[in-house]
């Protein structure tokens, strides 16, 4: 598959062709130095395409990193809201399980005294 050129590309190599035409130089060989000038403006527009390209994963992968470091420090918070909801669950848990056993030893007192 062979890139087509624009003909704004080939007019500029052709005038820096021109441009650097030595005496005696024929038609022919200005046209061929003017098809190397448009292969090596090919190669450069390739080139920044490439490394344009390039940059933008780079600035998504980051934006990525950055948008899941995020959520992990969300998911933390969550997390150590749910560890402090679980201990007051726990804490309170152990209150009522003390007074069920006071209760029940009160109980058991009244009992055996009567």
């Amino acid at each position: 598959m062979k890139p087509t050129i624009s003909t704004e590309t080939q007019q500029e190599a052709l005038a820096a062709a021109k441009a650097t035409q030595k005496p005696g130089q024929t038609k022919e060989q200005t046209k061929l130095i003017a098809q190397g000038i448009e292969k090596g403006i090919a190669e450069y527009k390739k080139l920044l395409k490439a490394k344009a390209r390039e940059r933008d994963k780079a600035r998504k992968q980051q934006l990525k990193a950055k948008a899941r470091t995020v959520n992990d420090i969300d998911n933390l918070d969550d997390a150590d809201e749910i560890i402090d909801s679980q201990s007051q669950f726990t804490r309170a848990t152990w209150v009522a399980i003390a007074l069920l056993v006071l209760s029940w030893a009160g109980f058991a007192a009244y009992y055996v005294m009567t």
